[in-house]
């Protein structure tokens, strides 16, 4: 077996040991544990379902030079309201999207741009009634002003201290 099979399969196998041992010892944790882990897994498995076929889609028909046009480091502010606005309709848990974007790098997108995708999320549109419905529309409005204002500083800072570490 090569090493990337080993290291693939090595974390399920663990899991399940891991679930053997508490059974054998503490059969009713060891239940409500592994329905814990059910239910995570069913919240998961459609967002992440979906950046997988973002994935692909994004191997399949954009090329490297293609993404670095529009959030490399030479796409200016329209790369960064791109993320920006990728990262305020975003969906689903922080973490579904880590491969996607961990594949954008790879293809060439600024660490500035990831940045402000990550920070952006902060933002979601469909929850700005029922914020607004609890604190009031000018509190929504200046939180989400100051949101994205530290979403494009955070990208920045990040941009550069990133640039300033590989020199």
């Amino acid at each position: 077996m090569s090493k990337s099979t080993i290291r693939m399969i090595y974390f399920p196998v663990l899991m399940i040991a891991v679930y053997g041992i508490i059974f054998a010892f503490m059969p009713d944790r060891a239940f409500l544990a592994f329905k814990s882990s059910g239910i995570i897994f069913s919240n998961i498995i459609i967002p992440l379902g979906l950046v997988f076929i973002l994935m692909i889609a994004l191997n399949l028909f954009l090329k490297p030079a293609y993404i670095a046009s529009f959030l490399g480091k030479e796409a200016g502010i329209k790369g960064i309201m791109l993320s920006m606005t990728a990262g305020i309709i975003s969906t689903g848990p922080i973490y579904a999207w880590y491969p996607m974007l961990k594949e954008l790098k790879e293809k060439g997108a600024g660490s500035s741009s990831i940045a402000v995708f990550l920070n952006s999320r902060a933002v979601k549109p469909f929850l700005l009634p029922i914020m607004i419905s609890y604190f009031g529309c000018l509190y929504v409005a200046i939180l989400t002003v100051f949101t994205i204002t530290g979403a494009l500083v955070a990208g920045y800072l990040v941009g550069a201290l990133v640039e300033k570490k590989k020199l």
